[in-house]
């Protein structure tokens, strides 16, 4: 879990069903000429008040310009790859029922514009298969993870997406509040995989 998110959930009100970070991702799948899924490259477009957070607590863009330096860049690049033990990276990979183990994340570098922070890492999929089911999300729903259309693949593969059951996913994180305003010490449940997109996707092979 990235460090901000841990400050605010340690801040945040009772009511925790709800997202304090949203981030635009990007899927770009690495595929081999036979089809087999063999990595993806992930991006982060992070949602502005964060992005600003960030920069206030790094100590970036003291003259508020809107502008990094270079030095700036350099420092702020990687901030979001210190990774915990047991944290997974928000990105799950299934082959069938199959959850797949992907790799440690390889940071391919940060950037700054109209306000957002964006980075990009790289992860290998262990026993790549040809159709795989992604998902990107927050099990503790206190990340939002959107993926839009932004998803590249070669030619030869096919991605489709499956919408989640919103009105399904509230009534979840509804109850969740509701039963945590009764009892605080009750266990939270996992209610963001329930808000999650499905991205199936087949490749064929050239």
């Amino acid at each position: 879990m990235r460090l901000f998110v841990i400050i605010f959930m340690c801040l945040a009100t009772p009511l925790r069903a709800h997202p304090h970070v949203f981030i635009d991702t990007g899927l770009k799948l690495v595929v081999s000429d036979n089809g087999e899924i063999t990595g993806v490259e992930v991006s982060w477009k992070y949602d502005a008040l964060y992005s600003l957070l960030v920069l206030e607590d790094m100590e970036l863009d003291d003259d508020f310009d809107g502008k990094l330096t270079a030095a700036e860049l350099a420092k702020l690049n990687g901030f979001d790859m210190q990774w915990i033990a047991g944290y997974e990276g928000d990105l799950f990979v299934f082959d069938g029922g199959k959850k797949l183990t992907l790799g440690a994340p390889n940071n391919l570098g940060t950037s700054f514009e109209d306000g957002q922070i964006t980075t990009r890492h790289y992860r290998d999929i262990a026993e790549a298969g040809n159709a795989l089911r992604l998902k990107a999300y927050d099990p503790t729903y206190y990340t939002q993870y959107e993926v839009f259309d932004a998803i590249e693949l070669p030619e030869f593969c096919t991605a489709e997406v499956i919408k989640a059951d919103l009105n399904t996913a509230r009534a979840m994180a509804l109850a969740a509040n509701a039963n945590e305003a009764t009892d605080p010490n009750m266990a939270f449940p996992e209610v963001g995989e329930a808000f999650a997109d499905e991205i199936r996707v087949v490749c064929e092979g050239l």
